[in-house]
């Protein structure tokens, strides 16, 4: 209707010059009733039929799991489909909007049947494809948002859009040269290309032919050299960003021309020189970011004069200096972050006086003088990192009144003093960090109010008093380290309330009395730590309810009795049991894990007889009574005798044969496979404590290859003596020395259950080989489609579950266990290898990576179907990308499919796959493997969600690895199967 009147307008207009008025009148009214007949009769085939059909058809192409144009009908006009804009006169579209709908699919040709259209607006989506080229057809078109999708290919020639003010095409995986069509686009206001994989070259100076530009997005875009002064001719930019790109030369003096920016981002770069004193003039500044660069010298004091600033941060340069006082009369600051430079001197004192801080970070400087006291004045301030300088005097007690704050890191300082009562209660404090100063003083009982608290770090310190029965109201602390301060007192059975609690160290203190039997309700103890205190009593056998448990350490006590058989079942990497009054036999698997050293100092301690005859141990052997106590050392008299003989007689036949074996050795130089053969001149490292012949581990035989990859082959072998069954990794020659090093530094360190265990690494020249963990059931690839007895699947879901949550641990053992973090970089179904009980255990840290600041790695790395998406924009690592494979592995545990099978389509893998099935709870159940049986459905789903949000796209919305843990361990079957009840794991 509304374009019928628009056309008996323009009739009307028509007629009124030729006809008297009210001739006029009369022929109009007549032409206006003919021609709405003339529509109801024959409705014509116009652009608004053509434009919902295009619509319609460009619906049919997503994906839309949130039914987001559930409404677009044909029955209906397009100007009432969600997301769609109108001219309200001609009724023609002119915009769509359909912003972070987890849309997928492509995008249809026939918006170019659009020909009003004025804006599209697709951002945050999963859209794939290649840019739809027929759009340039759209001439109107002013505002293009594509950002953050999956759009591929090269980009075509745009320019032919004239009209487009507002440009965004960042986040996606475009490739080839950056478009120097750009320079044509001249009434572009906004531009955004960031976040692309195009090839490396230089910003093109033609940018500088964009007059009008306010804004510049080009982070990540491959480019080197130095910004082209034509950028700063750009008169009217406000934002200007050329972040996370390989930039060098100084810092740019001429930035200072552009007297209109709000926004500088130029973090992750490789600038170099000083910031000018001309910096200053730049008075509309609202926020900087200059991080991770090479930039060095003082800060202007003028920059504490530009009174706009909102967002500082310089971090990880080569800043020196004090900083300008100015800072803190600022009213408008609300993040600070300059840490890892060297400023020295005296912080501001005002700083943060005036100003809505929210979070700074002035760690790992070299600050002195007093801490400042202002920074949570306006009670805003949500982190305060000091952590690495020398600040000095007692921590200000004005603190107490921050009750916003949710991080607070203030160690490795010289700071002393009582901590008040206030400041140990924050009742929104995530972690407070008090290690490494001088601080006397005990826990207050007001600890108990903070309630959200998940790590209390207070080692290395002079606390005292005994620690307080309220450390039981933390229910979600999972990190308490108390070490190596003067605690007394007995420790609170109330710890045992701490049922997400991974981490306790409490060595080096003077604590006494028993050690609880509460403790073995923490169940996702990780670490046990009660060295060098004064406990008595005996090791509590409930100990061994600590399913999680890795290392414990009850060392240098007054602990006495047996030590608990059932201790065996921990599978511990590392336990220490020295120095104490034990007596007893030492349980033989525990003596397989800690070796001898693990339970020296202990008098009363002997081995087995079977044990002792095995294996060269400076513990005695169990006698059946002390009636033997007089043979026995009769016994022990005789073997010296003859050990001293034997000693002597072999030193001079060593004497005898020593000219024959350096003529032999001659000889044999040259002969590789002689010296092989010897297992002379090897270099053996050995990481656990077992006993290996490098002429054994060296000798492998071909029909005991168990695997083959990459960096090398990988064999069973089963030792003499019967000291067991190991799995040797032969790397293979070349750059893959680089990845035996990377395993050998990451494994040789870590100690976890479900973390595959190196034993021992032998080199010579080019021959490598690594003694790790046999795991006698494979791969969980293999183990997903492995059939056993007539069929069955060798997998159910009971050992599907525990392997899930097994190989989570590790994961969360890597990311929050380790300081610093690991990030393995390759999770995958193939990684995960399955012991004897189907306990999982990850593998191969060839390409693992230690976090330490913003990770950013110099190659690509991972495997198609797993490899986080983020990827694909950017090679900053971080623990997310680890979730992400997860969360794949997750979905093959669920559905029972490969990460990438050709029924998925071209280019997809397992995610988009399960993303297509998850419209509705018949569509879920399709996705779930239909050779489990019916029971396990509904616990299926509850890992299928898991998975899903693993698999989320944006980072920051996935969970970390500790939430994923504590999700699984929430998604616990309720059903227990027969194979269940046989898999050892409830």
């Amino acid at each position: 209707m509304a374009l019928l009147l628009k056309r008996f307008r323009a009739c009307e207009m028509t007629f009124l010059p030729l006809f008297p008025p009210s001739i006029a009148k009369i022929h109009l009214s007549l032409l206006f009733l003919t021609t709405l007949f003339s529509f109801a009769l024959f409705p014509p085939s116009d652009a608004l039929t053509v434009e919902t059909q295009a619509l319609l058809q460009f619906k049919n192409q997503l994906k839309d799991p949130l039914n987001s144009m559930q409404n677009w009908k044909a029955s209906e006009s397009p100007c009432s489909f969600s997301g769609i804009s109108c001219d309200p006169v001609s009724g023609e579209v002119t915009g769509i909007s359909l912003k972070n709908q987890s849309l997928s699919g492509e995008i249809s040709p026939s918006l170019s049947d659009l020909r009003s259209l004025q804006s599209l607006v697709l951002l945050s989506n999963s859209i794939s494809g290649n840019f739809p080229l027929p759009l340039v057809n759209c001439s109107n078109l002013r505002f293009l948002d594509l950002s953050d999708n999956n759009l591929t290919g090269h980009l075509p020639d745009l320019s032919v859009l004239r009209n487009l003010q507002e440009l965004d095409l960042s986040k996606n995986a475009f490739s080839g040269e950056f478009p120097s069509w750009i320079s044509k686009l001249s009434a572009l206001t906004s531009l955004g290309l960031a976040w692309n994989d195009f090839e490396e070259g230089e910003i093109p100076e033609s940018l500088g032919n964009l007059k009008n530009l306010t804004l510049i997005y080009l982070a990540s875009c491959n480019f080197r050299g130095e910004i082209p002064n034509a950028i700063f001719e750009l008169k009217l930019l406000e934002t200007l960003d050329f972040s996370c790109n390989k930039l060098t030369g100084n810092f740019p003096r001429a930035i200072s021309n552009l007297s209109k920016l709000s926004k500088i981002e130029l973090f992750q770069n490789n600038f170099t020189g000083e910031i000018t004193p001309e910096f200053a003039n730049l008075t509309l500044l609202h926020e900087l970011d200059i991080s991770k660069n090479q930039i060095s010298g003082k800060l202007p004091a003028g920059i504490g004069n530009l009174t706009q600033l909102v967002v500082f941060q310089v971090y990880e340069n080569y800043f020196s200096g004090e900083i300008p006082k100015g800072f803190g009369n600022l009213q408008h600051l609300e993040s600070f972050s300059i840490y890892r430079n060297s400023f020295s001197g005296e912080f501001p004192a005002n700083f943060g006086r005036f100003s809505p801080l929210d979070s700074i970070d002035i760690s790992e400087n070299k600050f002195s003088g007093e801490f400042p006291r202002f920074l949570c004045q306006n009670k805003k301030l949500r982190e305060l990192l000091a952590l690495d300088n020398s600040f000095s005097g007692e921590f200000p007690d004005a603190y107490a009144e921050c009750k916003s704050l949710e991080r607070l890191r203030i160690n490795q300082n010289r700071l002393f003093g009582r901590i008040s009562d206030g400041i140990w209660g924050l009742p929104n404090a995530d972690m407070i960090d008090f290690s490494d100063n001088g601080f006397v003083g005990g826990i207050s009982p007001d600890i108990g109010n903070s309630v959200v608290l998940t790590q209390l770090l207070l080692q290395n310190n002079k606390f005292s008093g005994e620690l307080p029965l309220e450390l039981g109201n933390l229910a979600l602390l999972q990190k308490l380290s108390a070490s190596n301060n003067s605690f007394y007192g007995k420790i609170p059975s109330q710890i045992g309330n701490l049922k997400q609690l991974s981490s306790l160290h409490l060595e080096e203190n003077s604590l006494t009395g028993l050690i609880p039997s509460e403790l073995s309700e923490c169940m996702r103890l990780v670490e046990l730590d009660l060295a060098e205190n004064s406990l008595t009593g005996s090791i509590p056998k409930t100990l061994s309810l600590l399913s999680s448990l890795n290392s414990l350490n009850l060392s240098r006590n007054m602990i006495s009795g047996l030590i608990p058989e059932n201790l065996q079942t921990l599978k511990l990497s590392s336990i220490d049991f020295s120095e104490n009054r034990l007596s007893g036999s030492v349980p033989s698997e525990l003596l397989m894990m800690g070796g001898d050293r693990a339970f020296s100092g202990n008098p009363g301690l002997c081995i087995n007889q079977k044990i002792g005859n095995q294996r060269n141990s400076a513990m005695g052997i169990c006698s059946p009574g002390n009636a033997h106590k007089g043979t026995v050392e009769k016994e022990l008299v005789l073997i010296c005798i003859i050990s001293s003989a034997a000693i002597i007689i072999l030193a001079g036949l060593a004497l005898l044969s020593y000219r024959s074996f350096k003529i032999n050795d001659y000889y044999e130089e040259d002969d590789p496979e002689a010296s092989l053969r010897k297992g002379v001149n090897w270099k053996l490292e050995s990481f656990h404590h077992r006993e290996f012949d490098a002429e054994e581990i060296c000798n492998l035989e071909e029909e005991k290859l168990i695997g083959s990859g990459s960096t090398g082959k990988v064999y069973r072998l089963d030792l003499k003596k019967s000291r067991g069954i190991v799995a040797v990794k032969q790397v293979w020659k070349g750059n893959e020395v680089k990845v035996l090093t990377a395993e050998i530094d990451i494994l040789g360190k870590i100690r976890h259950r479900n973390i595959v265990k190196l034993y021992a690494c032998l080199t010579r020249g080019d021959l490598n080989f690594l003694v790790l963990e046999y795991m006698a059931n494979g791969n969980l690839s293999e183990a997903l489609r492995r059939e056993i007895d007539g069929g069955r699947l060798d997998l159910d879901w009971a050992r599907r579950y525990a392997i899930a949550v097994g190989a989570a641990k590790g994961i969360a053992y890597l990311h929050h266990d380790c300081s610093p973090a690991i990030i393995h970089r390759d999770i995958k179904s193939t990684n995960i290898l399955l012991d004897e009980d189907y306990e999982a255990k990850i593998a191969d840290f060839g390409i693992a990576k230690i976090a330490s600041g913003g990770l950013e790695s110099s190659c690509f790395a991972g495997t198609h179907g797993y490899i986080a998406p983020e990827l694909a924009y950017s090679l900053k690592v971080t623990e997310k990308i680890d979730v992400y494979s997860f969360g794949v592995v997750l979905l093959e545990l669920v559905t029972g499919r490969s990460p990438v099978e050709p029924g998925y389509g071209e280019g997809k893998d397992l995610v988009y796959w399960v993303s297509t099935h998850l419209d509705g709870r018949k569509d879920v159940v399709e996705v779930l493997d239909r050779r489990l049986s019916g029971p396990a459905r509904e616990d299926m789903i509850k890992v299928l969600k898991v998975a899903v949000l693993c698999t989320t796209k944006l980072p920051s919305l996935r969970p970390s690895m500790r939430e994923v843990v504590k999700m699984l361990l929430d998604a616990e079957p309720y059903i227990i199967t027969a194979g269940e009840k046989t898999s050892g794991k409830y």
